[in-house]
């Protein structure tokens, strides 16, 4: 099983044959197509090692996730890379992916993708307002897409989506239903989607003459979207606008644990529509946004500017959508402000 048996069966030279299995474009999409099919049909394996020696090309994409080794248990991180794993597998490229915190040590770990170019370009999650790692990969001349916009004013590519305009729709939707002491519990230090859904939060308070004192900046998990939350709550807060699900899971049990009931005398909207977000009581209304899609559109768009596409021209805004479910309505007409800690309460769950 050779490429000159193919070659011999499709009436097609050697080199033919090898630049057809490699991608390269000036090889028409037909004969790419007839060769990778006569491939497939006598289980013919391509001897990695020679081929990438001879391309200069590690035929590997890296994923530096923004957390301590061993914690890959964000859903929003496991989506992407489910989306992002298949879809590099059948352009022919492996996905390498190392986890580290952000700071000196994630710097490391891209340096040591980029030293001796281990990896043919690179794909970032979760950008930040001023982003390190895209001025790195930038200024190293390395390939990447991002997911999520920064302020650096040099062009490069990105896919987003729109967390502003739909913060903002959410406030709406909770001025609509009569509240008014509104609180945003956004995700940070200094991140993009954070900044972002904050901003939409704020104009729309703005815009109907409400107060903003209500705000709250807490890591995006469970245990600081609780801990922020609760201090919001004790601020008066009859609805809690979060960055993301994980923060709005928190917030419905500080609120329960107050001895008030989520939808009825707090309203709770999340940001992320993950998967536990329609199993929790009440069921969460969140803002959805197409993880998987995004994590597909960074890899057509890596592999476009692999092949030499300007990154300039590729940023791509994704849709987002409000979906509506048990954990807001209207605002109590007489809401009961408990204070205090009533741990023995029943809090929302996962199972």
């Amino acid at each position: 099983m050779s490429l000159a048996q193919i070659a011999r069966t499709l009436g097609l030279s050697i080199t033919t044959v090898s630049r057809a299995l490699g991608g390269f474009d000036e090889v028409a999409l037909a004969t790419r197509e007839r060769v990778r099919a006569e491939a497939e049909r006598i289980g013919y394996r391509a001897n990695t090692t020679a081929r990438r020696l001879q391309s200069g090309r590690s035929e590997a994409i890296g994923l530096v996730l923004p957390t301590n080794p061993g914690q890959f248990d964000d859903p929003f991180f496991l989506r992407l890379m489910a989306a992002i794993g298949p879809a590099l597998a059948s352009a022919g490229l492996d996905l390498l992916v190392m986890a580290a915190p952000p700071g000196p040590e994630e710097m490391r770990a891209y340096r040591h993708l980029i030293d001796g170019r281990r990896v043919d370009g690179v794909l970032i999650a979760r950008t930040r307002l001023h982003d390190e790692r895209i001025a790195l990969l930038l200024d190293s001349k390395m390939p990447f897409v991002a997911h999520g916009r920064t302020q650096d004013p040099r062009p490069h590519a990105w896919v987003d989506t729109d967390g502003a305009a739909a913060m903002a729709a959410a406030t709406e939707r909770l001025v609509d239903l009569g509240h008014r002491r509104i609180a945003m519990l956004t995700a940070g230090p200094g991140t993009n989607y954070g900044h972002d859904r904050e901003t939409g939060w704020r104009r729309a308070m703005t815009r109907h003459g409400l107060a903003t004192d209500l705000c709250c900046e807490a890591l995006p998990t469970e245990v600081e979207g609780e801990r922020a939350a609760r201090l919001l709550l004790a601020s008066d807060a009859t609805a809690i606008l979060c960055a993301t699900d994980r923060l709005a899971i928190g917030a419905m049990r500080a609120v329960v644990g107050t001895g008030r009931i989520v939808g009825a005398d707090v309203s709770v909207i999340g940001f992320d529509n993950l998967p536990f977000a329609s199993y929790v009581h009440p069921k969460l209304t969140t803002i959805e946004q197409p993880v998987e899609q995004a994590g597909r559109t960074m890899v057509s768009m890596l592999l476009q500017v692999l092949a030499g596409a300007d990154p300039a021209t590729l940023n791509t805004m994704l849709p987002t959508r409000l979906i509506v479910r048990g954990s807001d309505g209207m605002v109590a007409k007489n809401p009961e402000i408990i204070t205090g800690d009533h741990h023995e309460t029943p809090i929302a769950h996962t199972s």
